[in-house]
């Protein structure tokens, strides 16, 4: 998938286990497929579950994850991965990784979620984080002002010619910036990291991404998640208005825009084909 990959098996994880936490050593090691953007996960037995950074840029989200995920899992009123133990490099391997509790639940998808649940469940779920004291929180790789990413998205866009999508990007850099004060966001809200049970969302997954900043990038989530008969309902119970929409549509196509030239349905299918839907979303309105 990446070009510096470092290649990961069960035998590897078996070894960093023996190396370092022998006590889950013998536990059975099962690959959780697909292995993952950022990191190769290894469930561990039935309650945990292993996170190996995939390659160098992927090491800094696991170690936002070791040190804020159980300050916020409290908090938060569905149920995320805590950290229990923080593995170093070793065994050939050279990043640091981490072991954390297993999260039940099945992947959500659109045709599992009843529409208002999600948008209600969703939104619940965003405004708590929100409400979590930010004092010392680190800022999130994705909670600056879109215009930070103006220069590689252009050039993401050159190589898709995509003219309607420029449009779009440009439209969203005219929005009005965040003024408020910063506030705690996941920054990757999309149905890849959300778990589903008993009818309802139930757990929430990879926060290599969360700090605090602009609440627009989980507004985002407004086209990655909610389906569109419920769009409106999760806009109005997060109160958003013209520019903060606008600010999360403009997210959406940033990451439409960097992935779809880099990912495809070989090295990444579910984020290709996702990132597909976001656009096609994104562009209807």
């Amino acid at each position: 998938m990446h070009d510096d990959e470092v290649d990961t098996d069960p035998s590897l994880v078996r070894r960093l286990l023996a190396a370092q936490f022998p006590q889950w050593a013998d536990l059975p090691i099962e690959p959780v497929l697909p292995l993952g953007t950022d990191n190769a996960n290894y469930r561990l037995g039935e309650d945990l579950l292993a996170r190996l950074p995939r390659h160098a840029p992927s090491a800094k989200p696991l170690e936002i994850e070791q040190r804020w995920l159980p300050y916020l899992a409290p908090h938060v009123p569905l149920a995320v991965p805590v950290p229990l133990a923080a593995g170093e490099p070793g065994e050939s391997f050279p990043f640091a990784w981490s072991v954390c509790s297993w999260v039940d639940g099945e992947p959500a998808t659109l045709d599992r979620l009843d529409p208002e649940q999600a948008a209600r469940d969703l939104a619940a779920f965003v405004l708590t984080l929100r409400a979590i004291d930010p004092d010392g929180a680190p800022i999130s790789y994705r909670g600056g002002p879109l215009a930070e990413r103006d220069g590689g998205t252009r050039a993401s866009i050159a190589v898709l010619g995509d003219d309607a999508l420029l449009e779009a990007w440009e439209a969203a850099l005219a929005a009005p910036a965040w003024e408020g004060p910063p506030v705690w966001v996941h920054g990757d809200l999309d149905l890849r990291n959300l778990l589903f049970g008993d009818g309802r969302l139930a757990g929430v997954l990879d926060w290599g991404c969360t700090g605090i900043g602009d609440p627009a990038c989980d507004v985002a989530a407004a086209w990655k998640v909610v389906p569109v008969p419920a769009r409106g309902l999760f806009r109005e119970l997060l109160d958003v208005d013209d520019a903060t929409w606008a600010r999360a549509r403009g997210w959406v196509l940033h990451q439409c825009a960097m992935a779809l030239p880099y990912y495809t349905p070989e090295n990444n299918a579910a984020l290709y084909f996702e990132a597909q839907r976001w656009l096609r979303e994104a562009l209807a309105g």
